[in-house]
Formats: C-alpha cells, structure tokens, sequence
C-alpha cells in the first residue's frame, strides 16, 4: 500500500471517516465535525479494505462501542500535526478510560497554556481513540469536542456506564 487510503465505518454515534497510510492510522473523524479531514489531502476513498491499520481501528471502534476496554496499543496510530499538537494527543493518551481530565490539568502538566492546549485538542485527527472527550472544563463542563457536545456526552456516559458493569 502506497499512499493514503479512507474507509467509512458506521459507528452508533454516526458515520466517521477512517484514514490510513503506510504507517498507520492518521484520522478518525465523525461527517461533519469541525477540522472533518483537515491536512489528509488527497486520499483514495474505500480502497485497501484490509490495511492492516484499518482492520485494527474497526475493531477497537466495535470494540469499544460495546463497551469493552481496547488497548490503544492495538492501533497504529500516526496522526499529523506539529510536534506540540502530537505531545498534546499523546497525553490525552495517557488519560484512563471512564475518567478526565481538565484543559488546565493538562497544561501544568505539558508546561504549556490551557488555551494552546486546548487548540490542540480540538484539532485531534483521530476521534475516540485519542480521547479528546476525556478533557472537560476548569469547572467540570463539557466544552470543546469538535464531534459535538452530545457525543462527547454519549462517549463519557458510555466509559462510565462500562465501569459501573
């Protein structure tokens, strides 16, 4: 495989766009959020089926939608974004499933502001699996998800709903 290849996978909050390249997973996006694709160029649609990076996202995506606990280790993951934007989505990363964190808490924590933290959140290319939705407001609010406030709500709820079982 040689290029860059997207695949639709109908998830129960709504279609996304799976995108892989030789390396690995570069995005996983609802249609119609905001930053939808955004940097992926030029890609062949539903082409590669079974690229291996795209059999392991629909299966952590299944996975997880049935509320079980993939490993994100399963996925390839390779999204594109400036080195500051990457050491953001590799703390979101490190946040453990059914719990969150503030914009705040991860700034003390990458040295940074919560405002550039939060910039970078929100322009995470691979929804869900990079849990952006696990990072809430100074306050506990839900702020910020660029697939939409009711799936950042659904996906919480779905994390807490897993750990109650």
């Amino acid at each position: 495989m040689t290029g860059t290849f997207a695949r639709d996978y109908e998830s129960p909050l709504g279609r996304m766009l799976l995108a892989v390249d030789d390396a690995g997973l570069v995005g996983a996006w609802f249609y119609g959020q905001r930053y939808f694709a955004r940097g992926l160029g030029d890609v062949e649609k539903n082409v590669e089926p079974e690229a291996p990076a795209l059999v392991a996202a629909r299966r952590w995506l299944d996975a997880y939608f049935a509320g079980e606990r993939p490993g994100v280790a399963d996925v390839p993951l390779t999204p594109r974004g400036t080195a500051f934007q990457r050491r953001v989505w590799d703390a979101l990363l490190t946040i453990p499933y059914g719990e969150t964190r503030t914009y705040g808490e991860l700034a003390a924590e990458l040295g940074s502001s919560p405002r550039a933290v939060g910039t970078a959140v929100g322009r995470n290319p691979i929804s869900v699996i990079i849990p952006c939705h696990r990072v809430l407001g100074a306050d506990g609010s839900l702020t910020g998800y660029a697939g939409g406030l009711d799936r950042k709500r659904v996906l919480l709820e779905l994390e807490r709903t897993a750990l109650a079982r």
